[in-house]
């Protein structure tokens, strides 16, 4: 039943107003033309791995899209319904989100009523389903690193000494399987992959000599080896559709150009053509390089440490009413935005609760470590310090250490894999709760639901007269 109310709750809020608007959103002008790239075979380049795109683009081949449509700015009408095939995967990906969520919770030991409001949070949170309706990619990167997490628990879950039991190895392939994919999509997606290399080093610590080999092999071989292969052949289908000059030669080398038909240097006999390894560590590095170089500004960017503040949101969209009169006072004309702005009730509810674990760690940790390094006992300090706080508030910190020392422009939705473990966090403490853990999840959800139905117009771009707009902008930094 709680799993029912999930899937049907996600089903209609992802898919109310499917489609809407029928104009370019936000970063689709970039995913947009990327995707046409693909069918005219153009070379294109992004800073991103191609995964997210092929996998919209392999939709638009199912769909018969052609290309043609310039993506060339926000608000460009799309000439016919072909863009709703290609905005579906990313919706198709959200509405599983909160489904993973439900059973990762489960996974990690906490009750079914903290499954079922975690996987509630994620189906109300508006941030994740703005970001989940339009061509764009953090809904793959969610839906594929948190499935990851679901099925290595899952795996960690099961008898660790079993070492020929097959669901070991299932479990272990399909783990490394959708981390792979996770990165595959963008880069930050290795903090999945990176949470499940470090627990699992953890866990070695504790196993019998004669079962660390085996174990150490597995290891190697599903989250090392696998995600390395995949990562290599889903850019090896990117260059076999790329086989044309097009406006990504300017990022390349000669080498890289000369297989690209028609480009300056194909021609050229002095210069030698790099072969599909060269070509896949040339693309990697200019990624990497442009990724840390890129200095243009962007006015709604905002700093990592202001994204468990939702401070700076993302205007993604607007449409004024042309059938309002002009002659109307300024509150009562009509108009439709598009925000990337989250529930207020379940960010910052789930930033306090982050904090409040993180904070209630330190004590704990510091004592470890200075029985560390004074070398006495330090079983007291481990057994004060419980699994399940450490690995969220770790996977959260994990997260966010990347961005601290970039400089590019960036943005709130770089947060979303941070805000899904603080809202698991939440759910953990409220599930810890000795009394009235019934009445503070009924109160939570409630509460979460009014917000995303208070927010909805600036999620779905629903029209607000200027009066009921200002009453959705709580602070003047979300202007």
């Amino acid at each position: 039943m709680p799993i029912a109310i999930i899937i049907t709750a996600s089903l209609i809020t992802h898919f109310l107003f499917f489609g809407q608007p029928r104009e370019t959103v936000f970063d689709e002008v970039h995913f947009g033309k990327f995707i046409s790239g693909y069918f005219t075979h153009e070379y294109f380049f992004d800073i991103h791995p191609p995964l997210g795109k092929l996998m919209i683009s392999g939709m638009g081949y199912i769909s018969d899209f052609k290309p043609g449509f310039s993506f060339a700015e926000i608000g460009q009408q799309f000439p016919d319904r072909h863009y709703l095939w290609l905005r579906l995967l990313p919706t198709l990906a959200g509405t599983l989100l909160p489904i993973v969520i439900f059973y990762l919770i489960l996974q990690l030991g906490m009750s079914r009523l903290a499954a079922f409001t975690g996987g509630m949070l994620v189906v109300l949170e508006n941030a994740l389903l703005v970001q989940s309706r339009f061509i764009l990619l953090d809904s793959f990167l969610l839906l594929f690193g948190f499935l990851a997490l679901l099925f290595y628990f899952r795996y960690k879950n099961l008898n660790q000494y079993s070492k020929f039991h097959i669901l070991n190895y299932i479990f272990l392939f399909l783990a490394g399987f959708f981390a792979a994919l996770a990165v595959s999509v963008k880069w930050t997606g290795a903090t999945f992959l990176a949470i499940i290399i470090i627990l699992e080093i953890i866990r070695c610590r504790f196993f019998p000599r004669s079962y660390l080999k085996a174990t150490l092999i597995k290891n190697m071989l599903f989250f090392v080896v696998l995600p390395l292969t995949v990562y290599f052949l889903i850019f090896a289908l990117h260059f076999s559709l790329l086989s044309k000059s097009g406006p990504g030669d300017a990022f390349m080398t000669p080498k890289f150009r000369k297989n690209l038909i028609g480009s300056t240097d194909s021609k050229n006999p002095e210069i030698k053509a790099l072969n599909l390894f060269q070509k896949f560590n040339e693309l990697n590095l200019q990624m990497y390089k442009s990724n840390a170089t890129l200095t243009a500004s962007h006015p709604y960017s905002s700093k990592w440490y202001s994204w468990p503040f939702m401070i700076r949101p993302i205007y993604y969209w607007n449409e004024a009413d042309a059938t309002t009169n002009n002659q109307q006072p300024a509150t009562n004309k009509v108009e439709s935005r598009i925000y990337f702005l989250g529930n207020p009730v379940i960010w910052w509810a789930s930033t306090v609760a982050m904090f409040f674990l993180i904070i209630n760690l330190i004590p704990s940790i510091f004592r470890l470590v200075m029985s560390w390094v004074l070398k006495k006992s330090h079983d007291i300090a481990n057994r004060e310090i419980k699994t399940l706080p450490v690995l969220l508030a770790g996977a959260y910190l994990l997260n966010l250490l990347p961005f601290i020392g970039i400089k590019r422009a960036m943005f709130l939705y770089h947060y979303t894999i941070g805000l899904v473990f603080a809202t698991i966090a939440l759910v953990y403490l409220i599930d810890q709760l000795p009394h009235k853990k019934k009445t503070a999840f009924a109160v939570l959800l409630i509460a979460s639901a009014t917000a995303f139905v208070f927010f909805a117009p600036l999620t779905y771009g629903l029209p607000l007269t200027e009066k009921s707009y200002n009453l959705r902008v709580w602070l003047q930094s979300w202007l």
